[in-house]
Formats: structure tokens, sequence, C-alpha cells
């Protein structure tokens, strides 16, 4: 039985989180729940699943959730409320699922208090990888991934050591433009926010879905396989595949390539993150390969999807770089759902920002917090 914490139970990730424990509740039990603004799911789902402590983001809700709520449960609130969660002392493993920045302080937190962390939020590695899993190497904890791309490619290591791998293939569906027959360059300034929300393989939350029409969320990617398999950003690269049934591979020194396969569920890396090192029998998950039919892959177009070739600068130059590449991201993308920038204004806004900040090698914490801040004020529309 694993003892549960969640940061982030109502959005996609933490829903889905939910379903997994109630398949398996002989496995995961359900100590922590912490909600960023939905208190009546919160309390929904406090209720159902009886946690011993929730948390909620914003202080000014706990009175409305502290009434609602009819189980007995510890209430926490605000930044300190989650580092509390996450250093739950019965807690085995936390599961960070918090968009944004908000992740990383209580994912620091639950590594020096002794806990494994399962990450679902991309910027915890993107920001801070070098000092997470240095960290974690400290404590003797693991960091395991959630994101269905990191964890096949967890999967197919299977614990073989850096050196025997050629190259890491994260896989990408394309997004929603992928046919450049249909959405050449010069039809990207029309894309608008509903066009680019309507993703052809996942059902994902907002910023996601939009990060996945640009391939910023494969550049993110990149960054966190980097850190999160000790492997140079030279040796991560991505294709594209178009049916989302190979969710990564392994290409190994000596010629051979490794895959995970599945039918596109996020249930599933959950689970396994959750569970590991054991495998649990489930069957919410069902793959038919006649269904599937046919398997196809090519090379991104880093001309229509630039974000890719950003990505890798800020890999590579590393320090606070990555930090800057992920905050002027958010921005940009908050912008164009708010119909201030285009489609195409998101890359060029991250790369603007981009160019203009001096990179701070090996930073401290405090230095990549403030990268990030600088970063958001400079991405803002004008």
């Amino acid at each position: 039985m694993k003892n549960v914490v969640v940061l982030g139970c109502t959005g996609s990730i933490g829903t889905s989180t939910l379903k997994v424990a109630e398949d398996l509740p002989g496995h995961i039990r359900l100590l922590g729940l912490a909600a960023g603004q939905n208190v009546a799911r919160l309390v929904e789902q406090a209720q159902r699943h009886r946690p011993l402590a929730v948390g909620i983001m914003d202080p000014a809700k706990t009175p409305v959730l502290r009434a609602a709520l009819n189980v007995p449960c510890q209430i926490y609130a605000g930044d300190e409320g989650l580092i509390q969660l996450a250093t739950h002392p019965e807690a085995d493993i936390v599961l960070i699922a918090i968009v944004g920045t908000a992740g990383l302080a209580p994912a620091l937190a639950a590594i020096r208090a002794g806990k494994d962390i399962a990450v679902a939020s991309k910027e915890i590695l993107v920001m801070a990888g070098e000092i997470v899993m240095r960290e974690a190497r400290k404590h003797g904890v693991r960091v395991l991934a959630v994101d269905s791309e990191h964890s096949a490619i967890f999967q197919c290591l299977d614990g073989k050591p850096p050196g025997s791998v050629r190259k890491l293939w994260l896989t990408a569906s394309g997004g929603p433009f992928r046919d450049a027959t249909v959405w050449p360059r010069e039809k990207f300034p029309d894309i608008t926010v509903e066009d680019a929300l309507r993703h052809p393989s996942w059902v994902m939350g907002k910023k996601i879905t939009i990060d996945s029409a640009t391939l910023f969320n494969k550049g993110l990617e990149m960054i966190e396989a980097r850190w999160l398999f000790d492997i140079e950003m030279a040796r991560v690269d991505v294709l594209v595949h178009p049916q989302s049934i190979v969710h990564s591979m392994v290409e190994f020194v000596d010629g051979a390539w490794l895959a995970q396969l599945s039918t596109p569920d996020m249930c599933l890396p959950i689970q396994y993150a959750l569970t590991y090192p054991e495998r649990v029998a489930n069957t919410r998950v069902q793959t038919h390969f006649p269904g599937v039919g046919r398997l196809e892959f090519q090379a991104p177009d880093t001309e229509r999807f630039p974000a890719l070739n950003l990505a890798r600068r800020a890999g590579e130059q590393g320090g606070t770089l990555p930090a800057v590449f992920n905050a002027a991201n958010e921005v940009a993308v908050d912008a164009f759902v708010n119909r201030q920038i285009d489609f195409p204004g998101i890359t060029a806004t991250v790369q603007r920002v981009m160019d203009a900040h001096a990179t701070v090698h090996n930073p401290r914490l405090e230095e990549i917090l403030a990268a990030d801040a600088w970063a958001r004020r400079a991405a803002r529309p004008t």
C-alpha cells in the first residue's frame, strides 16, 4: 500500500490519479489532496476518498472549505500548506500536478523529507532539474515521471546506464496543425484559440493543449528528459507520431530500439509511477492492435514549429535560460488565449525574451526564481 499525496487534485492529471486510486484500493491510499481554487470539486473528492488532510492554495477560501467538508481531516492553505502536505509524515510518494512554478518548493521539500515524488509538472525539472536531481540523489529518493513520454522512456531503459543509450526519442502527436498542406506557415497568423484547443489525440488542460499545438510542450519535455535520465541534449530528439500509440522510444548504442505502446490514457503512466516497481493488474487501458492499423513517424517541421530549436538552445546553454524559456512561454500562451497576440506571437515572444536574457550559469534556486520573474515581466504584451 502506497500512501499518496496529490498536489493539484482537481486538474486533469489529478482527477486521473483519483481514478487510478479507485481502481486499486488495495494498493493506493490517498493521504492528502490539494487544489488551487476549485473548492467544490475538492470537497467532492475529499468526501469520496476521505484523506487525512486537504489543502487549498487560496487561504481566503479556507472558511468555505471548512464549512463544506463533512469529513474529519486537517485543512492546510497557501504555499506553506502545500509544503506541509508534501512532507506529511505518513506520505510515501507525492504526485505534483500543479501547473506553473508553484510545485517547485513542495517538490524540494518532499525530497528533503525523504519522499519519492511523481512529477507531472514539467516546470519542476525544466526550471531546476539540476538542483532537483542532485537533492534526490543526496536524499536517496526517486523522481518518477508521470508524463506518458517520460514514463515510456523510463520503462524502456529499465535501469540501463546512460552510456548504453544512443538517443532518447520523444514522440509527438504533432498537434492540430501537423498537416502542412492544411496549415502552411503563412496561415499560422489566422489560427484561433478554438483551432489550437482541438487536440487530435489527448484531452488535456488549456495550457498544455496550446503547448502541444506549438510543440512547446515537446520542447519542455526535451529539457525534462535531459535531467530525468542524465542525458545531454544532443542525445534527446523528437519524432512526430500521429497515432499517439508509441509513447516514446530508446535507441541503444548497439542499434536496438525499444518502445512502449498503449492506447492514449494518462491513467497508465500515473499508475506505473504510483505502484513502481510493481506492475498491478488493471483493465482500464486496453489496446487493440488490429484496430490501430498503421503506425507512422516523421521528422518535426522546425520551420513551422521553431519551439523545438528554442528548447534545444535553452537545454544546451542551461543555467537560468530554461527557466526563462518556460516562463516566457507561460505568459505568451496566456496572452494568446486572451487574444492579445496571434499564434506565431507565442514563439516570437519566447525568442525575444531569451535573446534579451543574460544567462546565469550554475544558478542558486533564488537566481532561478529571479530569472523566472524577470522573464514573466519581459514577456508581457505591450
